[in-house]
């Protein structure tokens, strides 16, 4: 049953996402540095980017482990009763019935 508060009681795996950003921080990191020994300054102030983007992310990513958890419902805490206003969408009944668009035939 959704009950319409999943995206405020989503959970973020931060560790998986800091091992993924420490991984593309070593690779970013060996790029920049292999291009531009090899002479290629295109790529490597490409790796360069990419290392300031995964840095940043990074950064937000410790920044929200250390913020600590927050509130979370847990299993024994039953899901939230929808509205008593009515369905979000209109009864079966109600719907118009799917029609087909008319085929065009050109001569």
């Amino acid at each position: 049953m959704r009950t319409g508060s999943e995206p405020t009681t989503a959970r973020s795996a931060l560790r998986a996402r800091f091992w993924l950003s420490v991984w593309g921080l070593v690779w970013s990191v060996f790029g920049t540095a292999a291009f531009a020994l090899a002479g290629r300054p295109g790529w490597a102030a490409a790796c360069a980017v990419l290392w300031l983007v995964v840095t940043a992310d990074m950064t937000m990513i410790v920044r929200h482990m250390r913020q600590g958890p927050h509130y979370q419902p847990g299993r024994d805490i039953p899901p939230y009763q929808p509205p008593d206003d009515g369905p979000p969408y209109r009864p079966r009944e109600t719907r118009p019935p799917f029609r087909r668009p008319p085929r065009h035939r050109h001569p």
